[in-house]
């Protein structure tokens, strides 16, 4: 159905993905206007019905493909036989900015389409949210050894705060290297990372 769109290079489909996302996070779906997407893609609209038959088409073929791209990622590259916590924390940091820097607003698209009330695609959806929490980044943490932490720690509250503390690393390398426009350096990324775990070893091992 979709074959006309993955004939284009990759580099191009990359492009109208990422228009697509952005102007759905900025809009949502019932505001999101197809002009804003061509534009911000840089193809005419007749393009970009040429690969997709509508605008609900589109954002359904959007969320498919994005949950496609995440899950494949993180399935293929996070070591799931290591159980410390910690390094897994940090392999799933570092497949995260990597997605990030080829799709800026892959993860905040999820955030806004779990929360979507749009008549129009809810139906739809339905299975699709359904799909997407079976198969979300909590397996990610199966098998974790767990037996190095307190026994005074909550531990879902630990693995919530790591979890944030480790999105806002990712946030804030990413938007340095934008501003500098250079390539995320991951050498550094793995060594502020280690420093990090380092300092919640300390506050959360025996």
């Amino acid at each position: 159905m979709f074959s006309k769109f993955y004939n284009l290079e990759d580099e191009k489909q990359i492009k109208i993905l990422n228009a697509a996302i952005k102007v759905y996070v900025q809009k949502g779906y019932d505001h999101a206007s197809t002009n804003e997407i061509v534009k911000e893609a840089g193809i005419s609209k007749g393009l970009l019905f040429h690969y997709f038959k509508n605008k609900k088409t589109l954002y359904l073929f959007l969320f498919d493909h994005c949950m496609d791209v995440v899950v494949e990622n993180f399935y293929k590259k996070v070591v799931m036989e290591e159980t410390d916590f910690f390094k897994r924390l940090q392999d799933m940091t570092l497949i995260k900015i990597e997605l990030l820097h080829t799709y800026p607003d892959i993860f905040r698209f999820f955030e806004k389409a779990l929360l979507e009330e749009s008549d129009q695609i809810r139906g739809d959806f339905q299975s699709k949210i359904k799909d997407f929490k079976a198969s979300s980044c909590t397996w990610l943490f199966d098998g974790i050894g767990t037996s190095k932490f307190r026994d005074d720690l909550d531990l879902t509250k630990v693995i919530k705060s790591m979890l944030w503390a480790f999105d806002g690393l990712s946030e804030e390398i990413l938007a340095k290297a934008k501003v500098q426009d250079e390539a995320v350096d991951y050498d550094e990324v793995f060594a502020e990372a280690s420093e990090y775990i380092d300092l919640f070893k300390k506050a959360y091992y025996r």
